[in-house]
């Protein structure tokens, strides 16, 4: 990725960092005992998830940075994971709200949090990634299967600082696999699929009850999440992405 790449993605998260997005007080905030009950222990896994304190990919990142020249990218981890932190505030916020009690560990975490730590930067933000595609479908999910407005606010929220998040980490990882051999590329691309396709399977066996509340079934399910990654991951050529990997 060019050095001004990493300029613009910079501004925009230092200028997030200084105007971060609030839930507006004063909104509906009612969640039926049926809503409560669907949704608690599922929210609770997403909320766990959220809120890393990110030592292992600060590292990384600075490692990579020093080896690659790229001084703006540290600095863009540190406010990402600031994000990060911040959803993981907004949903423990709302979780005390409703006396839904918070979580301390859950495999599914646990497996993504030891895949992170494996190897560098980028296997990194391929694991990173991933768990950002499937939970913008979540979010939407979840938005959809609540009537409470000040969930629903949130999960926009969520989902639209989701979408730069993933728009950077994309932009970074078609950059670092277009100098690549051919055969090369294809084998990263077929082993991220299914390594997400797998990631997606476990996500609707343990939150299945939220995704059907929204209408998902387990193969809509995985099909979302896949052409979030062909949108993403694999662009056509003349587009945008496709562009700046060059």
């Amino acid at each position: 990725m060019a050095s001004d790449d990493l300029r613009i993605w910079l501004n925009h998260f230092e200028y997030h960092a200084e105007h971060p997005r609030h839930v507006p007080p004063g909104l509906p905030d009612r969640l039926s005992d049926e809503e409560r009950r669907l949704i608690a222990a599922s929210i609770a896994t997403f909320q766990l998830g959220e809120q890393s304190e990110g030592a292992t990919l600060r590292s990384a990142a600075e490692r990579f940075a020093a080896t690659r020249g790229l001084t703006s990218l540290p600095r863009i981890v540190e406010l990402f994971i600031r994000e990060e932190q911040r959803h993981a505030a907004f949903l423990e916020r709302f979780m005390q709200d409703h006396d839904i009690a918070l979580k301390q560990r859950d495999w599914t975490d646990s497996v993504f949090r030891q895949l992170r730590r494996l190897a560098g930067f980028e296997l990194y933000l391929y694991v990173l990634i991933s768990a950002e595609l499937i939970g913008k479908v979540y979010y939407r999910a979840l938005e959809a299967a609540t009537g409470c407005q000040r969930l629903k606010v949130l999960c926009r929220i969520m989902v639209c600082e989701e979408l730069a998040h993933i728009g950077f980490e994309s932009q970074l990882l078609i950059a670092l696999r277009a100098p690549r051999p051919a055969l090369v590329r294809l084998a990263l691309r077929l082993a991220h699929r299914v390594f997400l396709a797998g990631a997606a399977s476990v996500v609707w066996l343990t939150h299945r009850g939220v995704l059907r509340r929204a209408g998902y079934r387990p193969l809509s399910f995985l099909r979302s999440c896949l052409a979030h990654y062909a949108f993403y991951l694999e662009p056509a050529p003349g587009s945008i992405l496709h562009s700046s990997a060059r």
